[in-house]
């Protein structure tokens, strides 16, 4: 027997009780509809979260500190005894060459007070490499460029918003842009002196400086992220500039030797390793814990969130399944009634000829297409009930979607090609398999008995 007959035959079957196998459908819509939508929340959560972690930082970038094993004291264990790991520049270049490293930068952090007008406010100035400010979502025209004369400075969208005045600390906006911001470095604490070279640094006011500025981090009030309460600058003009400030110390408060006297290099207290990939983090992380390192990215905290999400996911899942199993027996009884009711049919088609595969490839049509009109109307309710979801969440629900790691724009539900196209398949899969042990007894059913049958 021909499909196209096999199909017609098994199409008309179905048509002979409506009602039947109206409500035999219904029961895979909702199985159907649960499972994508379920499974539409945990990966539109999943979404968010993700979206929620490139919207603070890079998730490409790993911040390396100094000190290993034994802390934060720049001491770490090893097979020849105890050495010190410091943050140097030399450091830096290793880094540069580790596989699927794209670029390094130090971090040379100096924190300054700033008054605009009766504003009064404070932040840290951060020295990056080149690398690292091209990595800042900002224009090219916009980063700090080096410039052995001219320290310019980027800000980030926050720091405007953390200045404030009187003797009640009244939050006061300033526009780094259009207002001027003076700034005040910290006097020198070393064996250099003041900046003037005057042991009697207390007596004379800190000096102030006007430093052009390139630009501001985008953001409104409500943007944060890494950068947003930090002022960038290129770090080889930042150290020149502080050379001129602090001398031979090279910055306010510079490490020292055994004999406490500053160090004549640089020594930071952290770094930022840039990776090709997410997927490499991971590889190059511990590369640099092997070396000694303590070492943090994005990418770990991801990691942990996601397994609890893949967690709620599958408890998702499983909910949704519950109905399309109960859907499943659903059509079971449907085949097994149809049977019984067409008992006779089949003990004609036996005597006349018919194959017994054909006789179950009928019923397995029937109830794969119960299977496939379920899903479809199943899938198109989903996204019916996913749109209503993101529509009812895009405002009210905002606090759930921020709790579960969105943001208010970001919508709860999502349904990728692939969970539609898995929703259908699995839909017609159920269907057949659940049609799969009726069929198998109409095949096996005695003619002689089937035609006797009243």
């Amino acid at each position: 027997m021909r499909f196209s007959d096999l199909f017609r035959l098994s199409l008309s079957n179905l048509l002979r009780r409506k009602m039947r196998t109206f409500l035999t459908v219904l029961g895979v819509v909702i199985g159907t509809a649960s499972i994508v939508v379920m499974v539409s929340l945990g990966l539109g959560m999943s979404r968010s979260m993700l979206q929620s972690y490139q919207s603070y930082s890079s998730l490409t970038n790993i911040n390396v500190y100094a000190g290993g094993d034994s802390g934060m004291m720049g001491m770490r264990q090893s097979n020849t005894g105890t050495k010190a790991q410091e943050l140097t520049d030399d450091a830096i270049d290793s880094f540069r060459m580790l596989p699927h490293v794209t670029g390094a930068s130090p971090i040379l952090e100096v924190y300054v007070n700033a008054k605009s007008g009766a504003a009064s406010g404070g932040f840290s100035i951060r020295g990056v490499s080149q690398d690292y400010l091209r990595e800042l979502k900002v224009s090219e025209d916009e980063i700090p460029k080096p410039d052995q004369d001219t320290l310019s400075l980027l800000y980030g969208n926050q720091v405007g918003y953390n200045f404030y005045k009187g003797s009640n600390y009244e939050q006061a906006i300033v526009d780094p842009m259009k207002d001027t911001i003076f700034i005040s470095f910290p006097e020198p604490s070393g064996s250099s002196g003041s900046a003037s070279g005057d042991g009697d640094s207390s007596a004379k006011p800190a000096k102030k400086y006007i430093l052009p500025v390139t630009g501001v981090l985008p953001g409104g009030q409500e943007d944060y992220s890494d950068n947003s309460y930090n002022v960038y600058a290129d770090i080889d003009t930042f150290k020149h500039f502080l050379k001129k400030i602090y001398k031979k110390d090279l910055v306010p408060n510079p490490k020292t030797n055994k004999q406490g006297k500053p160090l004549r290099y640089y020594v930071y207290d952290q770094a930022v390793v840039m990776v090709d990939d997410m997927k490499n983090v991971k590889a190059v992380s511990e590369t640099l814990r092997n070396e000694g390192w303590q070492v943090y990215s994005n990418m770990d905290g991801l990691e942990q969130a996601q397994k609890s999400m893949n967690m709620v996911q599958a408890v998702l899942g499983g909910i949704g399944a519950v109905s399309l199993l109960v859907a499943a027996i659903g059509i079971m009884n449907t085949m097994m009634m149809s049977i019984y009711e067409r008992t006779k049919e089949i003990g004609v088609m036996k005597v006349l000829g018919c194959d017994m595969g054909d006789i179950r490839n009928m019923f397995l049509l029937e109830s794969g297409t119960i299977g496939l009109a379920g899903g479809v109307i199943g899938l198109i309710l989903s996204f019916i009930l996913s749109f209503t979801i993101n529509f009812l969440t895009k405002n009210s629900g905002g606090g759930l979607v921020a709790m579960m790691g969105g943001g208010m724009g970001t919508g709860l539900s999502y349904i990728p090609l692939w969970l539609a196209a898995f929703a259908i398949l699995f839909s017609i899969m159920v269907g057949t398999l659940s049609g799969y042990v009726p069929a198998v007894r109409a095949m096996k059913l005695s003619p002689l008995v089937a035609i006797r049958n009243e």
